[in-house]
């Protein structure tokens, strides 16, 4: 390895790989009408493109972060860039659902960009300045969720449905060119077998202050799930709002999250990762508090429900950069693994509590069914966090004794 492959990459090329892969997600949404009608399939058969990637996303982080704890990080995602780029091209070729299905699972490698730039970020830096650039990177992935659809249905009613899948194929050639030339290796002890690999993750697996890590990540992203699984239900049932304004408000909680990474990246690097985790659990929790107060009291307005609701986002931005940090933290030689476990768990979480939304808040259960789903998920979100600190205050008081 020469040694511009140990250099370490920018932010900039950090903050693409994030952005790609969750462009890659939603971008072409607006198109599933019309890729069922293309390809002759049932609307249910092509919406598999978003159900099965998921899945898939969730799969892989599980693999891909051992990958790079055993072989680094920069081989792990420039394979990962080159199978995203090939997909596309299939997806952009394909001819029957069947193989468009295919193809657009095999996108889903591109996860690699999203959960390996935590990792990276983790290698160059100490724990509470890693937790201050993930705010920044949050910030602009913050921006890739609320462009991408709005880009997609651009494309498609310009050029079609394959028009998408072109933009994402040049899009990964040159993000493989810029992660050649600009992402060196930054695990600096990549272990020399799996087996010696695979015999490390029980004590991953049986640290107290990893779960509790990821807990926090994965319940306090599930919150944003049943928000946005049973928002907008909830706000047409109750309050007839059109579309327009529904989107406006549903966005609303991700402007939420932009303000409160941008306090992570400002204040993490002087305090605690384990207070960061808990000041955005409390902030999660004290809006939703109020918003169930208002509503208890028959105050049901849409502020009441979105005004509260901002603070789960701003609460998550608050509380995310630390809580990833302090998963890959644990054990340094499986920052990788740690990293895609803590994934996985948080879209499995992010899935059951889609489901849960679904099923228990109807147009009959309203705001405050949604609200208290949310509110118990984000005090999950707090024991976990105080579950990580007591250990740390336990230690100090032994030492003080």
């Amino acid at each position: 390895m020469s040694s511009t492959d140990r250099t370490p990459p920018t932010i900039l090329t950090l903050i693409l790989l994030t952005g790609v892969s969750i462009l890659s997600l939603n971008m072409f949404v607006p198109s599933l009408v019309n890729i069922a009608v293309d390809l002759d399939a049932d609307y249910a058969l092509v919406s598999l493109s978003i159900a099965g990637y998921l899945a898939v996303t969730a799969v892989l982080q599980i693999v891909i972060g051992p990958l790079s704890d055993r072989y680094g990080r920069r081989p792990v995602l420039l394979g990962a860039i080159v199978l995203f780029t090939v997909a596309s091209l299939g997806c952009l070729l394909a001819e029957t659902v069947w193989v468009f299905l295919f193809f657009r699972l095999l996108q889903g490698a591109i996860v690699a960009g999203g959960a390996l730039s935590r990792v990276v970020v983790r290698d160059m830096v100490p724990p509470k300045q890693a937790a201050s650039l993930l705010g920044y990177i949050a910030m602009a992935m913050a921006v890739a969720p609320m462009l991408g659809p709005m880009v997609g249905g651009a494309l498609d009613e310009l050029f079609g449905w394959r028009s998408s899948f072109l933009v994402f194929a040049l899009v990964g050639i040159a993000l493989f060119g810029l992660t050649w030339i600009d992402l060196g290796e930054t695990n600096p002890n990549p272990s020399q077998t799996f087996r010696s690999q695979v015999r490390s993750y029980p004590v991953l697996l049986r640290s107290r202050r990893f779960w509790g890590y990821a807990g926090c990540m994965a319940f306090s992203t599930g919150a944003f799930f049943a928000f946005i699984a049973g928002a907008p239900l909830v706000a047409t049932a109750l309050f007839q709002i059109s579309p327009g304004m529904l989107g406006l408000y549903v966005g609303s909680i991700t402007g939420g999250f932009v303000l409160g990474s941008y306090g992570a990246a400002r204040f993490a690097k002087d305090f605690e990762l384990e207070t960061m985790m808990l000041a955005g659990r409390v902030v999660a929790c004290t809006g939703l508090t109020v918003g169930l107060l208002l509503f208890a009291a028959g105050l049901e307005h849409e502020l009441a429900l979105f005004g509260c609701t901002i603070f789960v986002g701003l609460g998550n931005g608050i509380t995310m950069p630390s809580a990833n940090v302090g998963a890959m933290s644990v054990r340094s030689d499986l920052a990788g693994t740690a990293s895609g476990l803590a994934g996985a768990l948080t879209m499995a979480a992010g899935a059951v509590l889609t489901w849960m939304a679904g099923a228990v808040v109807t147009e009959e259960t309203g705001a405050m069914t949604l609200l208290g789903l949310m509110f118990a998920t984000s005090f999950l979100g707090l024991l976990c966090a105080w579950w990580v600190r007591a250990p740390d205050r336990q230690a100090s008081s032994r030492e003080a004794s």
